[in-house]
C-alpha cells in the first residue's frame, strides 16, 4: 500500500487545526496535509453565525464563517493539502496517520511531526445525570445551534437552558430572536460559566433571566418534553428541600461543559492531564510522544478563537522545526503545576530553549472569581514573578507570557497560585 509523506499532518481541520498548518508552512514545512472528517474545513465555527471573533487575531469583529473563511483562504493559498470526509482511526510512533475516507478507503500517511487539532465535544444529560423521563425535546445548545443555523430547524419554541457556558447563552439569544421563548438560564455554580459579554448580550438584553446555585432536578414528559423542576442547590450542591418550583417548556438546552476529543491521544498512550483532559504538554506544544504537538480545545478549553489560532501557530511551527531536526525530544523537562486559586495551567512543562524565544505565554483558570487579585509565579519557595489582575473569573482565560530568564533560574518545580490582592 502507498503511504504518503507529510513533514507535519495535522488532525482537524477548524481554527486550531488550519492555524497549525499554516504555522508550520511558515516555519519551513514543504508539505503539509489536514485531515478534516467533515465535508468542509471550519470546525465549530461553521454554525457560530454571531459575531464577536477575530477582534485580537485580526483586529475585526467577524462571524464565525468569517474568520473560518479568512483562514480558508490562506489556507489554498499556501497550497497545503486538504483531505476532507476523512477520519482517523489512530497514530503510531514514528509519525504514522491511519485514517479511512468514502473515496480513498484505508490508507496510512506517514509525518515528520503530527498536531493533534481535534477540538472538544459537548458533555451530555448522562454526564451530569438529570432525573426523570427520557423525552424528545432535549439537547446539547451545541446540536440546537447547528439545527437552526446550519439545518433551518427550530428545535422548540418553549427553551429551558441548563448551564450557563457560552454556547448555551448565546443560544438564549438565538432562539428568541428566532421566535422561541426562553424562560430562564439555571447556572449549579454560584456564578456564570460563560464570557462577560455573552452574559450582557444574549441573557441582560433580552430580559432573559438567569438563576445562578440552581438545577433541574427532573425533567417532565413522555414522548415529547412537558416541563421540568428546578431546585436551589446548597455548597455541596446538593438540592435544597422545599426550594423546588416546576417551568413548563417542550425544549430543554444542555450548556454544561466540554470535554476535549483526545480518544486518539489516549490510544498512543499519550500522559494527559486530568484536570485539562488534554495532552501534558511543553511551551512548543510538543506532548510526551517525540514528534506529536496539540493544540486548541483539545488540548484545554479556550473561551477565544483567537487564543486558539495563536497557540495553534506555535505548535505548528513547533512541529515543522521537529520534522527538519530543529527540535529535540521532551527530556530534561521542569514541571510546572497549579497551586492555590489556579485550576488549570498550560504548558504543564518546559525544556531548556532552542533558539532565540525570550518568553513564554502561559494560559490560566482560576477557580473562583477574585476582584482584584495577585497572579504569581513560584520557583520552589520563592515569589519570582506576578501580576496584578482587575478581576479574574474561571469562565475567562488568564493570559501571561514570562521572561525566559524568569523562568529558567535553577529552580526544581515552578507553581503559579492566584490569591486575593489586598487594597
Amino acid at each position: 500500500m502507498h503511504e504518503p509523506y507529510y513533514d507535519v499532518v495535522t488532525i482537524g481541520g477548524g481554527p486550531a487545526g488550519m492555524a497549525a498548518a499554516l504555522g508550520a508552512r511558515e516555519a519551513g514545512a514543504d508539505k503539509v496535509l489536514i485531515l478534516e472528517r467533515d465535508r468542509e474545513l471550519g470546525g465549530i465555527l461553521q454554525q457560530c453565525i454571531h459575531n464577536g471573533f477575530g477582534l485580537r487575531r485580526f483586529q475585526a469583529e467577524l462571524t464565525g464563517p468569517g474568520y473560518a473563511h479568512r483562514y480558508i483562504e490562506m489556507v489554498e493559498k499556501a497550497g497545503i493539502d486538504v483531505w476532507l470526509d476523512t477520519t482517523v482511526l489512530a497514530t503510531a510512533p514514528g509519525g504514522a496517520v491511519s485514517c479511512v475516507s468514502p473515496t480513498g478507503g484505508p490508507q496510512t500517511v506517514r509525518a515528520g511531526a503530527v498536531v493533534y487539532a481535534m477540538g472538544c465535544r459537548e458533555r451530555t444529560r448522562g454526564a451530569i445525570r438529570i432525573p426523570g423521563s427520557r423525552p424528545a425535546g432535549v439537547f446539547t445548545a451545541g446540536a440546537a445551534q447547528r439545527m437552526v443555523n446550519m439545518e433551518g430547524y427550530l428545535p422548540g419554541h418553549d427553551v429551558v437552558i441548563i448551564g450557563s457556558g457560552d454556547i448555551g447563552l448565546i443560544m438564549a439569544r438565538r432562539m428568541t430572536l428566532e421566535g422561541a421563548r426562553v424562560r430562564a438560564v439555571f447556572e449549579i455554580m454560584p456564578y456564570s460559566n460563560g464570557l462577560t459579554r455573552n452574559i450582557v448580550q444574549c441573557l441582560n438584553d433580552f430580559s432573559i433571566p438567569l438563576y445562578l446555585s440552581h438545577s433541574v432536578v427532573a425533567v417532565h414528559g413522555h414522548d415529547r418534553v412537558t416541563g421540568v423542576t428546578v431546585a436551589q442547590v446548597d455548597s455541596h450542591f446538593a438540592p435544597v428541600p422545599g426550594t423546588e418550583f416546576e417551568l413548563p417548556c417542550d425544549c430543554v438546552l444542555l450548556s454544561v461543559g466540554l470535554i476535549p476529543e483526545n480518544e486518539l491521544t489516549r490510544s498512543a498512550g499519550i500522559h494527559m492531564d486530568s484536570v485539562t483532559g488534554g495532552a501534558v504538554v511543553d511551551q512548543f506544544r510538543q506532548t510526551s510522544a517525540q514528534g506529536f504537538f496539540a493544540a486548541g480545545n483539545v488540548l484545554h478549553v479556550h473561551d477565544l478563537v483567537d487564543w486558539v489560532s495563536r497557540e495553534a501557530e506555535t505548535a505548528g511551527q513547533s512541529a515543522a522545526r521537529f520534522a527538519h531536526g530543529a527540535l529535540g525530544g521532551t527530556g530534561g523537562a521542569l514541571a510546572v503545576s497549579a497551586g492555590a486559586g489556579v485550576r488549570t495551567v498550560v504548558p504543564q512543562r518546559l525544556v531548556p530553549p532552542t533558539g532565540d524565544e525570550k518568553s513564554v505565554r502561559f494560559y490560566f483558570r482560576a477557580t473562583q472569581p477574585l476582584q482584584p487579585a495577585i497572579l504569581a509565579l513560584h520557583a520552589d519557595d520563592n515569589v519570582v514573578w506576578q501580576r496584578r489582575l482587575r478581576v479574574v473569573k474561571p469562565s475567562e482565560m488568564v493570559v501571561a507570557d514570562i521572561q525566559v530568564a524568569t523562568l529558567f533560574q535553577g529552580a526544581e518545580n515552578l507553581t503559579f497560585t492566584i490569591s486575593p490582592a489586598t487594597e
